[in-house]
């Protein structure tokens, strides 16, 4: 709540209107600061033409607040002393580059006082938003010859006294009314009222965002609404396949699992093929068989490649006597076995040697 003073000179040159009512000024036509140097909590009380239509939205003809002397209506509860009317404030009006004015009915004591120079200031008291400065409301008026009776703080303490004055008090909130504008978007977005106004644009702009993405993917036009968004998905659910497109799950399993298992036959017999004849050669003995298809499993490459280099060995596909038993064999005089010999002969041993390493053994 605010208190800020103006000359009353222009009413003893007025003519009052058919009502009798006179035109007082209750703001300046724009920003505007106290000329007391009051501790201000705003850099400036703000008012224009914007502010000032909602300001005057918001007058309750019904019920006039009061113009009184000196601002009594506030102090009365602590002094006790009467607070006579000096009259009514009936409406507003917003002069382009003049200010805020109101419409007031004077009592004829209050005439006469300013008539007679007993009375030079009408100090108007608003509302105002403590975080914009904003004017919100007009709540009272007083004639003044003190341009600054009140601080903030005083009035401030003094606003359930002058409330009191009225019949019907009213709460005032300490910011503008939400647009109500954006109370529906809010509403209809499913979001709290606290929403700042960025955060609805953004969501606004996401909605927008997916109905757009959700059109293009079904081909439709931007033109196109909801009823068309929901038949486009209604008729893609209720296609059929096209049988000669696409085949069950469980057949296309069983074509993969068949599929696996002749490849891994056709693979097996290829290592078969290339382990076969280096057994029959002597490329690879029987030990190393089954080396030799690990290899062919993992790295057919490899299995061919070792076996187009290694060399056969004649003792393992053929033996030293033309298929006659071994003289030593014979007169078992090395007591060596045929494999063994052949093992001799492949590692460059002599039987002697061999038969001394068994012995040691």
């Amino acid at each position: 709540m605010a208190a800020c003073s103006f000359t009353l000179g222009d009413i003893n040159t007025q003519q009052p209107n058919s009502n009798g009512r006179y035109l007082l000024q209750l703001t300046p036509g724009q920003d505007f600061t106290p000329s007391d140097g009051r501790v201000m909590d705003v850099p400036a009380w703000r008012i224009n033409t914007a502010i000032a239509t909602q300001v005057i939205g918001r007058f309750n003809t019904a019920q006039p607040p009061v113009i009184d002397y000196e601002h009594q209506t506030l102090h009365k509860e602590a002094n006790g002393q009467p607070a006579p009317a000096a009259g009514w404030i009936h409406a507003l009006r917003w002069v382009e580059g003049a200010g805020l004015f109101a419409e007031v009915e004077l009592t004829a004591r209050a005439l006469q006082a300013i008539a007679s120079g007993e009375y030079r200031y009408f100090s108007p008291v608003f509302l105002y938003s403590s975080e914009t400065g904003e004017v919100l409301k007009v709540t009272m008026g007083a004639l003044t010859n003190n341009p600054a009776i009140h601080g903030m703080q005083a009035l401030n303490t003094m606003q359930a006294a002058a409330s009191a004055q009225f019949s019907t008090p009213q709460i005032i909130p300490s910011e503008e009314p939400m647009n109500p504008l954006l109370k529906a978007l809010l509403a209809a977005l499913g979001l709290p009222e606290t929403t700042t106004e960025q955060a609805a644009l953004t969501a606004v702009q996401s909605h927008k965002d997916t109905a757009e993405a959700a059109r293009t993917a079904l081909a439709l036009k931007a033109e196109d609404g909801a009823t068309a968004v929901t038949a486009a998905c209604s008729a893609l659910t209720s296609k059929a396949p096209d049988p000669a497109k696409f085949v069950p799950i469980d057949a296309l399993t069983q074509v993969q699992t068949q599929l696996a298992a002749l490849t891994a036959q056709q693979h097996a017999d290829q290592v078969d093929k290339l382990i076969q004849p280096a057994l029959a050669d002597g490329r690879l003995m029987a030990a190393m068989e089954p080396w030799a298809r690990d290899l062919g499993k993992t790295n057919m490459a490899a299995l061919t490649s070792y076996l187009e280099k290694a060399q056969p060995i004649a003792a393992l596909t053929s033996t030293q006597t033309g298929g006659k038993a071994p003289a030593a064999l014979a007169t078992g005089a090395h007591g060596l076995s045929q494999d063994e010999m052949a093992a001799c002969t492949a590692m460059g041993l002599s039987p002697e040697d061999f038969a001394k390493t068994k012995a040691a053994a």
